[in-house]
């Protein structure tokens, strides 16, 4: 088997780690040549692409490919690789290939629950991207007859990306806004779910996201307790000095169901939530 990865970011190299013992050769896009020296450590052999045209050598990768992964940020002209490779991955037929999404498409639902079915309605400008991506790579699917597996994924933390790290750099803050709840999903996880969906070839949609909506404050708090430091004050959201894109997100206040993925991919959440989570990536610092 041969994979090629669209956009080797944090999560899709997580993907890689999982499951490389079981391709003969994978492949993946980066941007930068300093990247592409990384991609050769992880045994991904490199290619370059900015989304703005065909990568060199990447339709002749395809070519060969059984499985592809698309990890690439929309803009407002679609998904690049879609929009730049698409009639390579159509031409080349592939077992499977998986669009790596966001739950930021389901909007607001004032803490409500959601799942696959809830009709998407976005608030941000990159929710809105992400929701015109999917619909075109549901699209393709239809119109080549090729399964296509979209992931929308919660909030990702993993080594090196998650609040203890955030104590450590002097960065932790304890953001309140009542009644707010964020799903989050750890990285072994989303690779996790990869593998197992990989091997059931579907046209489906499926929720990444562990068991627990919860208030961002508490996972600082417990941080704050696994770390035996006191957590740092309280700052209410309204006055808080958020990014715009982080102030975004707060507008977003939705529980994010994962029944899906546990009934028909089987899958058991290794960190299925942010306590388990915590308390194992404290041991491994």
């Amino acid at each position: 088997m041969r994979l090629f990865v669209f956009g080797t970011g944090y999560s899709s190299k997580a993907f890689v780690r999982e499951i490389r013992d079981r391709f003969e050769w994978i492949g993946g896009t980066t941007r930068s040549l300093e990247k592409a020296r990384d991609l050769k450590d992880l045994g991904v052999e490199p290619f370059l692409f900015d989304g703005k045209s065909k990568g060199e050598g990447i339709a002749e990768a395809i070519t060969s490919a059984t499985h592809v992964l698309v990890s690439i940020a929309p803009d407002d002209a679609g998904d690049p690789a879609l929009n730049r490779h698409g009639e390579d991955i159509a031409a080349a037929r592939p077992d499977w290939i998986g669009y790596l999404s966001t739950v930021g498409v389901y909007g607001n639902h004032d803490g409500a629950w959601v799942d696959e079915e809830t009709p998407c309605k976005p608030v941000s400008r990159r929710s809105v991207q992400r929701v015109a991506a999917e619909r075109a790579w549901l699209d393709f699917a239809s119109s080549h007859q090729l399964p296509v597996q979209i992931f929308r994924l919660s909030g990702i933390y993993g080594p090196g990306r998650n609040v203890l790290e955030k104590f450590r750099n002097g960065t932790a803050r304890r953001l309140v806004k009542p009644d707010q709840v964020f799903n989050r999903i750890h990285v072994a996880d989303i690779a996790g779910v990869l593998s197992a969906a990989m091997e059931r070839p579907s046209t489906r949609i499926f929720n990444v996201t562990d068991d627990e909506p919860a208030p961002p404050q508490d996972v600082v708090t417990f941080a704050a307790d696994l770390l035996g430091v006191e957590p740092p004050a309280e700052v209410p959201f309204e006055t808080a000095d958020l990014s715009p894109m982080a102030r975004s997100f707060y507008g977003e206040n939705k529980r994010v169901s994962n029944r899906r993925v546990k009934g028909e991919l089987r899958y058991s959440f290794r960190f299925p939530d942010y306590r388990t989570a915590l308390k194992d990536l404290l041991e491994s610092m």
